[in-house]
């Protein structure tokens, strides 16, 4: 949940290549004096003592050109939204519209972003252009040269400066206290990973022990027996969203129930524009469209939740027919969003709170319903006010909470 995405965009030939290489002490990416050598996006993982977990993203020329080049170009857009901090690479003391127009779309997405005058041994960055920008932009503008041995800490340092050390945020901030027990509920079927459990329930147990709570991981099958245990008294209840129908008819009304995914909602979401979005698949009418946000890419079976298991709840529950897109991982969305009457995300473990947030925008700006995997279950299977309750319950004592995450910075 603490990752941050650092974007290395330019024009080709400008080093960002040798540059990624020179901040990851790797040989991560290609790197030649031919212009356009990185094609695709490539990502490369890092761990920046006492600051983050981060991904460097290599990106193609933005000046790529002919009918490749404009996809290639097309890429780079699409990752800027994704991304958390910018490194504006450049070279020759050139800094022209090229450069601007990737400043224009750092600030539109309210990203950080820094300067960096690349291969300073050939061509060193003027005084001049190095206070005309800082004083244009008011960020670093730092003088470097990836290719020989100048030490990348001062980018690093920079890096730390741009944004404060993410917090890995809390999914249980509220719901519990010390000492308190509390059940989750792992269904593991052909959609469970093979031998492991899914991100959301690996950071739910690991919360638990930080806050020092009694974390009871079951099947739903065993959950039955589990609840006649003498002296047992859970506090809370977390369960696989697709087994909420189950399961809530198994645990008693007083104990309070949510799912991984609603927990996911209030951490990295809109929770109240989800709360509002759900409420109106109600409203569905027959020949409506909804886009269907999976952010990973997996193997599709007959039980998957997103393509296979929701889309028949809803049009079951609704009585209507429906037509779905799905649209994996983060690839763009490239139908209108004013065409669909729902977006329903994922839960969004696999991506960061901004990615997130700036997949949802141009639906919540549209005026587009938008729920999530888990509060869409819960409706269907008509528990949506009780999965819900703890987390409501909680925020309406804490309205400053609603929306941590706003869309528009």
């Amino acid at each position: 949940m603490g990752k941050k995405y650092i974007i290395l965009t330019g024009r080709r030939n400008v080093g960002k290549s040798s540059l990624i290489n020179a901040l990851t002490g790797q040989d991560t990416a290609i790197v030649s004096d031919t212009a356009g050598t990185t094609t695709d996006p490539v990502k490369k993982a890092y761990e920046i003592p006492g600051f983050a977990s981060v991904i460097f993203i290599d990106t193609a020329g933005i000046d790529d050109d002919g009918e490749l080049g404009e996809k290639r170009k097309e890429k780079t857009r699409e990752m800027i939204p994704q991304a958390d901090i910018a490194l504006l690479v450049f070279t020759d003391n050139r800094f022209g519209e090229e450069e601007r127009r990737l400043v224009s779309l750092f600030q539109e997405y309210a990203i950080p972003f820094l300067l960096i005058h690349n291969k300073s041994d050939r061509a060193p960055l003027t005084d001049s252009l190095k206070e005309k920008l800082e004083k244009e932009y008011r960020t670093a503008v730092i003088d470097f040269s990836a290719l020989h041995g100048q030490q990348p800490e001062v980018i690093i340092r920079a890096i730390q400066t741009l944004v404060p050390s993410p917090q890995s945020g809390s999914l249980l901030e509220g719901l519990v206290s010390k000492n308190d027990t509390v059940i989750l509920v792992a269904p593991i079927d052909s959609e469970a990973p093979a031998g492991r459990l899914i991100l959301p329930q690996v950071q739910t147990l690991r919360e638990l022990l930080d806050r020092h709570c009694i974390g009871i991981t079951v099947q739903p099958e065993e959950l039955a027996g589990l609840l006649h245990t003498p002296a047992l008294s859970p506090r809370l209840v977390i369960t696989d969203s697709q087994v909420f129908g189950q399961v809530a008819a198994t645990v008693p009304p007083h104990i309070p129930l949510t799912s991984f995914s609603i927990l996911l909602a209030r951490l990295k979401g809109d929770f109240q524009k989800f709360m509002e979005g759900t409420a109106r698949i109600s409203q569905l009418k027959d020949g409506d469209r909804i886009l269907m946000l999976e952010s990973c890419s997996h193997h599709v079976s007959c039980e998957d939740i997103g393509r296979v298991k929701i889309p028949a709840l809803l049009q079951q529950k609704t009585g209507r027919k429906l037509e779905f897109d799905f649209i994996a991982g983060l690839s763009a969305i490239r139908r209108p969003m004013t065409d669909y009457a729902l977006v329903i995300q994922c839960g969004g473990c696999m991506i960061t709170s901004r990615q997130l947030r700036h997949r949802l925008r141009p639906a919540i700006e549209a005026g587009i319903p938008v729920s999530n995997y888990g509060m869409t279950l819960a409706w269907l299977q008509g528990i949506f006010e009780r999965a819900t309750a703890p987390l409501n319950d909680y925020l309406s004592s804490h309205p400053a909470l609603l929306n941590p995450w706003p869309i528009i910075s």
